[in-house]
């Protein structure tokens, strides 16, 4: 039962926010750059979602409460949805497709590259969470889960780099992580290998 309510509050409260924007655009709620905060939004939600997945395992360590394990994969599916549409968001609404742009946005600013390179990370994690690719991965499944490490410094690093000022945020969301990874730095030390 408590499971059940942990489960339908994960979904509610990572849905809300995205339905929210169905009022909030048109209402004006992004100012005058709304293209430019509405990628923001969405990338900082991402952001917090990958913290949380990471924090999923200390949590249910430290308050010994280990059915909430059973949350990560819900977690990272949602921030695997809310950084598609960070990534959609940018390519479709900021460059409007304009693949020579794009290309020249991918020269032109090497945190976009990071970004990207994060997603495909969670682009894999997502695939992979299936589970009759689970089953078919077998141990190997494992060590590819441990890449959410490296998306998570990778994403960090684009968020801090894509700032013009105000680097104090993406610092907090770097330390956070750090401290999250430095908690689990055996598995770390495997992704990684």
């Amino acid at each position: 039962m408590t499971l059940l309510f942990f489960r339908i509050a994960l979904h509610l409260s990572c849905a809300a926010p995205l339905i929210w924007l169905y009022w909030a655009i048109p209402a004006g709620a992004f100012g005058g750059d709304p293209v430019k905060e509405l990628i923001h939004f969405l990338g900082i939600g991402a952001i917090r979602l990958l913290i949380l997945t990471l924090a999923v395992s200390p949590f249910a360590k430290t308050f010994k409460v280990g059915q909430i394990l059973k949350l990560r994969r819900a977690l990272g599916l949602w921030c695997f949805t809310w950084a598609s549409l960070h990534f959609a968001t940018w390519l479709s609404l900021d460059l409007a497709f304009d693949w020579a742009l794009i290309g020249s946005e991918l020269v032109k600013r090497t945190y976009i590259v990071l970004g990207f390179s994060a997603w495909l990370i969670l682009l894999v994690l997502a695939v992979t969470s299936l589970p009759k690719l689970v089953r078919m991965l077998g141990r190997r499944w494992k060590k590819i889960h441990g890449w959410i490490y490296i998306a998570s410094l990778i994403v960090c690093i684009h968020f801090w780099w894509s700032v013009k000022s105000g680097w104090i945020e993406p610092l907090i969301y770097l330390l956070i992580t750090v401290a999250l990874l430095s908690y689990r730095k055996r598995k770390l030390f495997v992704a990684f290998n």
